[in-house]
């Protein structure tokens, strides 16, 4: 199954020490939460700035960035087949 996610994420909350050259550019980790149900604003989830192991041990949580809204829900399972009969088997025995 696969989502189409959008994002809003308030740039300024972000802690310009954790970005990092990349090989193509600035990069910065987060994360995405995503609940099964909506929130009161039509959101489905957040996204949080990443920490590290260190940071985790120690309590420190990522900032809150903004918010997550999945806008569709696709379906790639094929759709499954009926079985086939199973047909009696011809054959030229007497019995």
């Amino acid at each position: 199954m696969s989502k189409l996610v959008a994002l809003k994420i308030d740039v300024s909350k972000i802690d310009k020490e954790k970005l990092y050259q990349g090989a193509k550019g600035i990069y910065l980790d987060a994360i995405v939460w995503l609940n099964d149900e909506a929130d009161q604003y039509d959101n489905h989830g957040m996204i949080t700035q990443s920490v590290s192991k260190e940071e985790r041990e120690a309590g420190v949580k990522g900032a809150i960035l903004g918010n997550a809204k999945v806008l569709m829900v696709k379906d790639d399972a094929p759709a499954p087949q009926a079985p086939k009969p199973i047909e009696p088997e011809q054959s030229d025995l007497p019995f």
